[in-house]
């Protein structure tokens, strides 16, 4: 294979479950709108037609084969789901055009054995830290595709952090055991705890990232659902924050990240991305983000940002139930194979 062309696309399928299984939040979908939910993700998929799409909320493997099935696109993609995808919690997934798939997929639910999140404060008047968190709430699906035969695999991510919803503490044993005291409180120090758990599942991924691009040229794409900004903290720390005014072909970071909304925003006049709506405020939290082979002003760029799509007017429309359709707007950003040291795609 010798694409010209490569596109990405992070798409959350909220709570994609067979019919009349329950779900986090509640009852699931009956027959009815499972049959509207399916024949509307069918339709994205086939609209958006991406090499690679990366899928967060997916909850059973049936049902994002079936949805593949029914866009007619079934007989070019392979599927990438984990074999405990019954419909009894939520995981990360993936479809790839056939003949890209290099290897096997992963699927990485354990914070790297070195990881640590412990320190005894930089100053004199900071108190210690020690953050216990063992693992990613959704784990991260990793695998690399080969775009260019002649070119190198291209690691990539897909994740889902923890939202930004309060962490539900009422059934806690301390809160329980003052709930007086605790129940005034309980909505900030949910928000609190969920913050915390977010920041580490970036840094983790971070850590896990750092390790693989740092020394070489491994081109990396990550996306998915980061429930947070793109100048968010948790951005920041997987974004290792680059510089992109740099002159042509003069910039590019080791082990930085480039998000497609800052590359687009380049291209563009006006920025109108967002890719969901809570009371009414509108905010990018699903990213794709591109290593410096992907940047168009790095000095080792192999591929060239070609444009961004956002796919969210359905986020005016909030019965998703009803409709079909999902909460998060769905982004496919494309790359044209174009060398800093050449002046023309081969």
């Amino acid at each position: 294979m010798k694409l010209t062309r490569l596109s990405i696309a992070t798409f959350n399928l909220y709570n994609l479950n067979e019919p009349g299984r329950r779900i986090y939040t509640g009852e699931g979908w009956s027959e009815e709108q499972y049959a509207l939910k399916i024949d509307w993700t069918a339709s994205q998929l086939k609209l958006l037609e991406a090499d690679v799409f990366g899928f967060q909320e997916l909850w059973h493997a049936d049902s994002l084969a079936r949805a593949v099935q029914a866009s007619g696109l079934g007989a070019r993609y392979d599927m990438l789901v984990p074999e405990d995808a019954d419909g009894t919690k939520i995981v990360c997934a993936a479809i790839v055009r056939q003949g890209l798939l290099a290897g096997e997929a992963e699927w990485i639910s354990d914070f790297p054995e070195a990881f640590v999140l412990r320190s005894e404060g930089d100053d004199p008047q900071t108190p210690q830290i020690d953050v216990n968190i063992q693992g990613f709430s959704r784990p991260v699906l990793h695998f690399t595709i080969q775009p260019r035969e002649d070119g190198p695999l291209v690691h990539v991510y897909v994740c889902h952090f923890k939202s930004k919803a309060p962490t539900q503490v009422y059934r806690e044993d301390w809160y329980l055991g003052d709930k007086r005291a605790y129940a005034r409180h309980a909505k900030n120090l949910g928000a609190a705890i969920s913050t915390i758990r977010r920041t580490a599942e970036a840094a983790a991924l971070r850590f896990l990232l750092t390790e693989s691009m740092k020394g070489n040229d491994t081109p990396v794409i990550v996306l998915g659902d980061i429930n947070d900004g793109q100048h968010s903290n948790t951005a920041n720390i997987l974004t290792d924050q680059p510089r992109y005014l740099v002159g042509d072909s003069e910039g590019g970071g080791d082990v930085a990240l480039y998000t497609a909304q800052t590359l687009q925003e380049y291209r563009d006049t006006r920025d109108v991305y967002y890719t969901h709506v809570h009371q009414d405020i509108r905010e990018s939290l699903d990213h794709i983000l591109v290593s410096q082979e992907f940047y168009d002003n790095s000095r080792k760029r192999l591929w060239m940002f070609d444009g961004l799509v956002i796919n969210n007017d359905h986020l005016n429309f909030p019965d998703h139930k009803g409709l079909g359709t999902n909460d998060h707007g769905i982004i496919r950003a494309t790359f044209k194979y174009r060398p800093a040291s050449a002046s023309s795609p081969a």
